[in-house]
């Protein structure tokens, strides 16, 4: 069990989102050096850009934009 960060997880998604799912296990592992299986890598990844994705889908209208009074 490990503790992931915001600046973390951060770092991760950003990396899953420009370069992809096996560039995203690269930062993780690069990150938690702990992490030496790719299988388990990309588990991990695969969980922290639906974490994000769902919190990003909450925070906002569907469109990206901050839903009306919460804030920005």
């Amino acid at each position: 069990m490990f503790m992931l960060s915001e600046d973390d997880a951060l770092a991760i998604h950003a990396a899953h989102q420009e370069r992809g799912e096996l560039a995203a296990a690269v930062e993780l592992r690069r990150r938690f050096l702990g992490i030496t299986r790719n299988d388990e890598a990309l588990r991990v990844v695969r969980l922290i850009a639906a974490r994000l994705e769902v919190t990003d889908a909450n925070a906002s209208d569907g469109r990206g934009l901050p839903k009306q009074g919460s804030p920005s």
